[in-house]
């Protein structure tokens, strides 16, 4: 396993400035008709901006969490699922409500999580936490957590696959059952 794609610094800044802007534009209720394409200097052929990528966006303030949406499978340019999924983890997260302008202007901090392929995880035992991130499918349940969510919360492996049956609703060792489905990624985290 290992990252199929990298990201320079300048890739990475537009997509924190792809981010920004789209939380600002929701912010101040603009409608954009189209969504900012990378600049000619990082258009590369095949290059990670236009790959089909999954992509998560992070808000927290004052290190609390306050927003995380996105998606695991990539169904469009990274550049536009990176826009839409900040939008949504400011705006439609349903654990919380709508982002304020007067949040925004405090200490709001913003991760992206660019998502490598998914596949099928060979063996629990092979999960190395901080390193891979997890979704359980079960009994038409599911719940993926991002690399990094074990590292931040302190769970070990064993809590890892625990935690992540109770995000899916499901009964602490649901992963060991016949039919669950473990899958895992690994991801690119930067700060936007």
């Amino acid at each position: 396993m290992g990252i199929s794609f990298t990201l320079t610094d300048a890739e990475k800044n537009f997509l924190s400035r792809q981010a920004r802007m789209s939380i600002e534009a929701g912010l101040v209720g603009k409608t954009v008709d189209a969504i900012p394409s990378p600049p000619e200097t990082l258009d590369r052929q095949q290059g990670p901006l236009r790959r089909h990528l999954g992509a998560f966006v992070t808000i927290s303030i004052n290190n609390a969490l306050r927003g995380c949406i996105g998606s695991i499978v990539g169904q469009e340019p990274l550049y536009v699922n990176v826009w839409r999924m900040a939008a949504s983890a400011a705006f439609s997260d349903p654990r919380f409500p709508p982002l304020t302008l007067e949040e925004w202007r405090s200490d709001v901090e913003l991760d992206i999580s660019v998502l490598d392929e998914l596949t099928l995880c060979p063996s629990p035992e092979a999960v190395e936490v901080g390193r891979h991130g997890l979704v359980l499918q079960y009994q038409n349940r599911s719940g993926v957590f991002l690399p990094q969510v074990p590292v931040e919360q302190g769970w070990d492996r064993l809590a890892y696959l625990e935690h992540l049956c109770f995000k899916a609703g499901l009964p602490k060792d649901s992963w060991k059952q016949p039919g669950a489905r473990l899958f895992w990624f690994e991801a690119l985290v930067f700060p936007a």
